[in-house]
């Protein structure tokens, strides 16, 4: 196995995120970059592109120090957006288009937006919400139509970092245990340490076409998958959905040679397999498989592995950690399910309920500590020191244990779901439930399913309503993004709960593998 000194690729890796490409804009400048269904720049292109769209956005009155919402699905359109705000030393603040109209406000208030962009020309979410919030829709020459929301004056800009690299290069929200929006502070040390480490760790080259189907709102994405990709020179193939069908097509016709998504993705496709007779694929081009976001199954892994011919590489990581904390190894094909090897530079620790270190081998409450470890959450300092402790260790929350130098995650400490790679806390889509005038308490369980989870929802009514499920679930679809919206509602007489009045969600659970089992 090749030694990878974390401390070598610090060194290397440019200021900020943006100049990712510098590199290849001068030694390779007609290498394709980016390529989508819509056509393809090369490296000297985009270069031109952000070049370009820095100055619209000066004129659109952005500072240095401000924050600037960008609505999105995956496009060439976004990244040019995103390159020029790190060039000009503004806050992208990155959000899914797909979230539901409540939690884009939140979030736009939350952060304090300049002004809020949107990707109207791919994502039909995006120009909803763009509608929604007034805003002008420009037919960019080299981006396309793009929304641009109104200014807000009364804003106020940040202070720099003297250092560069410690400036806030992405702010990404999750939603946290409180169901109360955070926003993970990602430096540009952060996201290209782990784009660097990444990069390297899968050998990937100008020789390489990434497939681009993680949503780069979203950390993977933006550090793994697209920094990594064109710090490397490689293509990176753009797309905002996953469609199975498509996904074979441009395996077959664009020779994609390195696919990161997510168990579900892998599940989908599977069934996909299975209704077309497929035992089989092979794809000559394609040499990495890989899965994070959510727990891999083994029956999934084993699955795939069939089909493609290939290993499926796991990896691990959470948001605060840019995301990365292990990856599996290209010389090292397992069997199992273990995430790999700690990343170069990344320091772990596993500690008990008494906070104190426990054996070796055995599990433990996961500590990092390390360059990918966040800056802290926007204007949290409580959450921050709650999750950050003086000496520089992150609290993962979640349970694993080493063997063999190889990380394990046997549990989770939080109280989290993981539906198609996104985080979902019960406590958010609860929050929303107990809205309802009709709904006295809910309580919100995940559910396996097919290397997935789903969100269960338990209601319990008002006395004398008649609500009906189907009210609860139009209800939360006005409210939520479609992965946190409950997949099945049951209705309680009496929600369980101890003498304090906590609800005790392992009975709730009971019930579902109960029914499951009756089923």
């Amino acid at each position: 196995m090749v030694e990878i000194v974390a401390s070598e690729i610090l060194s290397a890796l440019p200021p900020r995120i943006n100049d990712a490409i510098k590199p290849w804009v001068e030694g390779a400048p007609n290498q394709p970059a980016l390529v989508e269904s819509s056509g393809a720049w090369t490296y000297q292109e985009l270069d031109s592109v952000v070049m370009e769209t820095a100055l619209w956005l000066r004129e659109l009155g952005i500072r240095p120090g401000d924050r600037v919402m960008i609505v999105l699905e995956n496009c060439r359109a976004f990244i040019a957006v995103l390159f020029a705000l790190s060039r000009m030393d503004a806050w992208p603040v990155l959000v899914n288009a797909h979230l539901s109209a409540r939690e884009i406000d939140q979030i736009r208030d939350h952060c304090g937006a300049r002004r809020v962009i949107y990707t109207v020309g791919v994502s039909p979410h995006a120009k909803e919400h763009a509608g929604r919030h007034q805003a002008v829709i420009f037919e960019m020459h080299s981006l396309g139509p793009i929304g641009i929301g109104p200014l807000n004056e009364s804003v106020e800009v940040e202070t720099l970092e003297a250092n560069v690299t410690d400036r806030v290069a992405a702010l990404i929200y999750t939603s946290g245990t409180t169901g109360t929006p955070k926003g993970v502070m990602l430096s540009h040390r952060n996201l290209l340490h782990v784009a660097g480490v990444s990069a390297t760790i899968r050998y990937l080259s100008r020789a390489d076409r990434v497939f681009g189907i993680l949503p780069m709102s979203h950390a993977v994405g933006l550090s793994v998958v697209l920094l990594g990709s064109l710090l490397s020179g490689a293509t990176l193939h753009l797309t905002p959905r996953f469609d199975p069908m498509t996904f074979r097509t441009t395996l077959e016709q664009d020779k994609l040679t390195v696919v990161l998504g997510v168990p579900a993705m892998f599940s989908q496709f599977l069934d996909y397999a299975k209704l077309r007779g497929l035992d089989s694929i092979n794809f000559p081009s394609l040499r990495i498989i890989s899965s994070s976001g959510a727990p891999l199954d083994p029956a999934i892994k084993a699955a795939v592995q069939k089909l493609f011919g290939l290993t499926l590489y796991n990896g691990y990581g959470v948001t605060e950690c840019s995301p990365n904390i292990a990856q599996a190894r290209l010389e090292e094909p397992r069997t199992d399910t273990s995430v790999g090897r700690v990343f170069p530079g990344t320091e772990v620790k596993f500690v008990g309920a008494d906070r104190e270190p426990v054996s070796d081998g055995e599990v433990g409450e996961l500590w990092v500590r390390g360059p990918n470890v966040m800056k802290g959450y926007y204007r949290n300092p409580e959450e921050t020191a709650a999750a950050i402790n003086p000496d520089g260790w992150f609290n993962t929350r979640d349970l694993a244990q080493l063997k063999d130098g190889h990380l394990f995650i046997v549990g989770r400490t939080k109280d989290l779901i993981v539906r198609f790679g996104f985080n979902v806390y019960p406590a958010e889509v609860e929050a929303v439930l107990n809205s309802h005038p009709a709904v006295v308490r809910s309580a919100v369980i995940g559910r396996s399913a097919k290397g997935d989870e789903q969100v269960v929802a338990f209601v319990q009514p008002a006395r004398g309503s008649s609500i009906t499920a189907s009210e609860v679930a139009e209800y939360a679809a006005k409210n939520l993004a479609a992965y946190k919206r409950p997949s099945q509602i049951v209705f309680v007489a009496e929600m369980p709960v101890t003498i304090t009045g906590k609800v005790i969600k392992a009975e709730l659970t009971r019930l579902v593998e109960d029914a499951g089992q009756a089923r």
